[in-house]
């Protein structure tokens, strides 16, 4: 191995240590102001709290990291490599801005900030935070009704899955 590989695999690794301790602080910080202003009335201790932040967490994880509408945002950490799912982009990180590139193009990357979002917000603003939830979980079950039906349609025209 080259010094130039070891030195770049070691400002990755540095890169990746500071993407933690980012995710640490503001993880602190939403659980530190859910302790000091936070509703005690607003825990999604139910099954049923978690599967609503759950599918909010997938379809804003989604928007945010694939779908083209959202492209701008990703454009100076992403390229596109082409398209994905309908309405999405597969994209890769820019070379430089690799973390950040990675957290904004792998919706399984950003959905644990985003969870940890959805959470923290739902403790300062339970019913706003419920709102935004359960409109995310609608589009979200509307989007796999359309891939659904996509799909019939295609078995019913004699077309390949």
């Amino acid at each position: 191995m080259t010094e130039s590989t070891t030195t770049a695999r070691d400002d990755a690794e540095h890169h990746h240590l500071a993407a933690l301790a980012a995710f640490g602080l503001y993880a602190a910080a939403w659980a530190r102001a859910a302790e000091r202003h936070g509703s005690p009335d607003a825990a999604p201790g139910r099954a049923s709290g978690v599967l609503l932040t759950g599918a909010a967490t997938f379809r804003l994880s989604r928007l945010i990291t694939k779908a083209k509408i959202t492209r701008p945002l990703r454009a100076p950490f992403t390229d596109v490599d082409g398209p994905g799912a309908p309405a999405e982009l597969n994209e890769t990180p820019k070379a430089g801005r690799r973390v950040a590139g990675s957290l904004l193009s792998c919706p399984f990357c950003l959905g644990v900030w985003v969870a940890t979002t959805l959470t923290g917000a739902r403790a300062l603003w339970p019913h706003a935070t419920g709102a935004v939830e359960r409109t995310l979980a609608a589009v979200a079950a509307a989007d796999a009704m359309q891939l659904a039906y996509a799909r019939l349609v295609r078995a019913a025209e004699g077309e390949p899955q």
